[in-house]
């Protein structure tokens, strides 16, 4: 029964070895997944901006602008390896209460690499024609690495380098930097009237031009967005000079620290399971799968030894005897294997007894 016991329990040992091998590999990149649902805000405010008013017809200043990102999965429009999430991001001055800008986005990604995927209806404030690759800027891959990152720009509608700068903490969390610099950049035109560029024809068709400085601190472990930090600037510029005439936005944004300890504690919760699956429960599949292995053998050795005894033990007193006398100190399976005549019975070996070493020679 003990020999028994043991094989099951090396069989058991053997299999929680695998289990523990295999979860921080397989089982990992099977589980660990950007989710089909979510739903999660966040929140950037920036002091002392300015934007042009469409309300006022003038250019607003000192002010602080705000602005809401909403999340939202669409689980019916995702698959077990693609996952879409629109996006939506409300931009107001909370100083006079007024809404400035609203736009929209519907993207979809691999859930595990989180790089962008052409499909499942994926929109820039509606326009299915614009190509969205590289990553979102929502979220990175897994296991982030220390290098440059294409990360899709919705206002110049392409991918555009994020470059990595360095680490930094961000509440508890090391986190790395990526920096991303656009010099002014035109990225469309739009119709004016003309006494907004100090001109006399009724309306003109200027340029727009825009200029970013975005740093993203992002959790390595997750891919997660934790922390940015936005400066942003459009301008308007006189088509014939080429001359900058306006500005209609102009804010640097930060995250408020409410969005910022949500952000955190959400992050906080998907590094948990991420320890759990890689590190956790190998470490304590491997330790039960090892002990069990060495209990299994221990058992079916012991086993062994004692069928052994059990077998001389149970041997006649006289073949006990003529299996001990030989060799001293050997196993006892070796003992029974090898000594010599021992199936030949005692009428045998009295039969080899030389003459008169019996009672028959002290027979006068």
């Amino acid at each position: 029964m003990r020999r028994v016991t043991g094989f099951i329990l090396a069989g058991l040992g053997v299999l929680l070895v695998a289990v523990a091998i295999s979860l921080p590999t397989w089982v990992s990149s099977q589980f660990i997944k950007f989710p089909l649902s979510e739903n999660q805000t966040a929140v950037l405010q920036a002091g002392n901006a300015s934007y042009f008013s469409a309300a006022v017809f003038k250019e607003v200043t000192g002010v602080t602008i705000q602005a809401t990102y909403t999340i939202k999965g669409e689980p019916g429009k995702g698959s077990s390896s693609v996952a879409v999430w629109e996006q939506t991001s409300s931009v107001s001055d909370i100083t006079n209460h007024r809404s400035i800008q609203q736009t929209t986005r519907t993207f979809a990604f691999d859930r595990r690499t989180g790089q962008l995927v052409d499909c499942c209806g994926a929109n820039v404030n509606g326009n299915a024609s614009i190509h969205q690759t590289g990553y979102s800027g929502v979220v990175f891959p897994f296991g982030l690495q220390k290098q440059t990152y294409q990360v899709f720009n919705t206002t110049l509608n392409r991918p555009l380098p994020f470059v990595y700068a360095g680490t930094a903490t961000v509440g508890g969390i090391q986190t790395y930097e990526f920096v991303e610099d656009i010099p002014a950049t035109q990225f469309t035109t739009q119709a004016v009237p003309g006494s907004m560029l100090g001109v006399k024809t009724p309306v003109v068709r200027a340029p727009l031009f825009d200029q970013e400085h975005v740093i993203n601190y992002v959790d390595p472990e997750t891919g997660a967005l934790l922390d940015v930090n936005e400066h942003q600037t459009v301008t308007l510029h006189n088509p014939d000079t080429g001359a900058q005439a306006l500005v209609l936005y102009d804010a640097d944004l930060t995250v408020t620290p409410a969005s910022l300890s949500q952000v955190v504690a959400l992050d906080g919760s998907g590094r948990s399971e991420i320890t759990l699956i890689e590190t956790t429960l190998p470490l304590v599949f491997g330790i039960a799968g090892g002990a069990a292995l060495l209990a299994g053998a221990f058992l079916g050795l012991r086993r062994k030894r004692r069928d052994d005894m059990a077998e001389l033990e149970n041997l006649p007193p006289w073949r006990s005897k003529a299996a001990m006398e030989p060799v001293q100190g050997q196993r006892a399976a070796e003992l029974v294997g090898v000594a010599p005549g021992l199936d030949d019975g005692p009428q045998e070996l009295a039969a080899e007894a030389p003459e008169g070493d019996g009672p028959e020679a002290l027979d006068p």
